[in-house]
């Protein structure tokens, strides 16, 4: 490092701006974290270009692009549950609640690299992960907590991809049904073994939120064109096991907290994610909010019978085009969303620092199946989402990383020599308790127990309904054949 740049960075550190480590020297040919380093991160290459991401933008476009997978074409269902009003008003408050508790992910990521690199412990070819972060704040029960809850969320939100990746192409070709749809897209979503990690997702980023925001305009759009269905009725809410459910899955809308420790990870700067979170929101608001209102408003309560917002709209090139970039997009986030998996896999078995892509990607394979297997058993879109949200999210998302930042926190020596002091907006400390345990009661009283309550009776309601393995989960029934008009026998 040249001396002036060193000097640039001492007064950064002195200053308190950034923490004493970056991931500069690691960045890599586009082996995401495993290889040789660059000799010029300088040059210009189709490689860095399109692979080897670890800006502050590429944590941006992957945030936001995590946010907005499938859960775009519930939300209309989730207003269905709640109402116009209770809609809006929780998508707001879960977004800056969502964000908040990011931040907390982001400052405790930063307090626990802090203190091992004091240590001299290397990162290099290793992946910091969340349960690694809570077992070197906390020790070894929290790390037991935060593996169980985050690598179950992250399994049953890969689930929930392939579930709507069958959900979206059946309204483009229904000779299949939807079973027999997951089981090609669970071969199709096998191939993200193949990507390294968070920092070779920068086009696929890119590419996600492009295709959400396109998917979203077209939802408001085609409604707004399509008006209002004869008859429409807006009777939500109506019984509490709707509202809450609804509520659930809006809970689950702004919890893409499970990878941020290893987007962060992925970035040249980590210490400059503390805000990216909120402002992906803030963006995620302009595509939410619009799409849900305006096909709640178009529909009404056939949404209730209705989860994926696509099956109400008129087929049209439009709405063709929207379902094939969301199916590409949920392939990207089906990634998103097992990554961490993998990492977590390749520790277990021991191939996690070796640099052979081909050696990872059959060691991961393992991962795949399970989640191929739970998208059969449970097909059910949109109900599963809140049943995720309240019992998963919950906890992995909002209850966990408040109740760990007051944890290590807790004594005055700790937060004297805090590698990340309270932020401008709330500078003091008990300030930031007091949030912390507000966080921590809300959701666990609401999130995780009466919304737990109404999910699972949601949940069980559709399995009664439909069934376990159900082949064609809220499909239209097939129309009887028109009955053969009677012969006429003339004299």
């Amino acid at each position: 490092m040249p001396p002036q740049k060193q000097a640039e960075e001492a007064a950064a550190i002195v200053a308190g701006d950034i923490a004493p480590f970056d991931n500069e020297t690691e960045r890599e040919n586009g082996s995401g974290g495993y290889g040789k380093e660059e000799e010029d991160a300088s040059v210009f290459n189709v490689s860095s270009l399109l692979w080897h991401g670890g800006s502050a933008w590429d944590a941006w476009f992957s945030c936001a692009s995590n946010q907005v997978a499938q859960v775009l074409l519930t939300l209309p269902y989730s207003f269905s549950q709640l109402g116009m009003v209770s809609g809006v008003i929780l998508q707001i408050f879960y977004g800056f609640l969502g964000s908040w508790t990011a931040y907390l992910i982001s400052v405790l990521y930063v307090e626990y690299r802090s203190r091992k690199e004091k240590e001299n412990v290397s990162f290099k070819n290793h992946v910091i992960q969340w349960f690694e972060v809570l077992d070197g704040l906390l020790g070894p029960y929290w790390k037991a907590a935060g593996l169980a809850f985050n690598c179950t969320f992250l399994l049953f939100g890969s689930v929930i991809q392939l579930i709507a990746c069958a959900s979206n192409i059946y309204y483009i070709n229904d000779h299949l049904d939807k079973r027999t749809w997951t089981y090609i897209f669970g071969a199709c979503c096998a191939t993200t073994v193949f990507i390294p990690s968070f920092h070779n997702y920068r086009i696929w980023s890119f590419l996600g939120l492009a295709m959400t925001t396109y998917t979203a305009w077209y939802l408001t759009i085609a409604a707004v064109i399509h008006g209002q269905a004869d008859g429409v009725v807006h009777s939500g809410p109506t019984k509490l096991v709707l509202y809450f459910t609804g509520a659930t899955n809006i809970l689950y809308t702004f919890g893409g907290h499970a990878v941020t420790v290893e987007i962060m990870h992925a970035m040249w700067k980590p210490q400059k994610f503390k805000y990216i979170y909120l402002l992906a929101t803030l963006y995620v608001f302009t595509l939410t909010l619009p799409s849900a209102a305006a096909v709640y408003w178009a529909f009404g309560d056939q949404l209730l019978t209705h989860a994926n917002a696509f099956s109400l709209l008129p087929k049209s090139r439009w709405r063709d085009t929207a379902v094939i970039l969301m199916l590409i997009h949920q392939f990207i986030t089906f990634g998103f969303a097992c990554t961490p998996l993998y990492f977590v896999w390749e520790k277990v078995i021991g191939v996690h620092a070796t640099t052979s892509i081909c050696l990872r990607a059959i060691a991961r394979l393992p991962v795949v199946v399970p989640i191929w297997f739970l998208a059969i058993i449970f097909p059910f879109f949109g109900p599963i989402n809140s049943a995720v949200g309240a019992l998963l999210v919950s906890f992995t998302v909002y209850i966990i990383p408040a109740l760990a930042h007051m944890l290590t926190y807790r004594t005055s020596s700790a937060r004297q020599n805090a590698a990340e002091k309270p932020p401008f907006f709330l500078p003091s400390w008990t300030a930031m308790y007091m949030l912390n345990a507000f966080v921590v009661v809300w959701v666990l009283v609401v999130g995780f127990g009466i919304g737990g309550w109404a999910s699972m009776t949601n949940f069980i309601r559709q399995v009664d309904t439909f069934g376990l393995f159900a082949k064609c989960y809220q499909c239209p029934k097939p129309q009887p054949p028109p009955a053969a008009a009677p012969q006429q026998h003339h004299r």
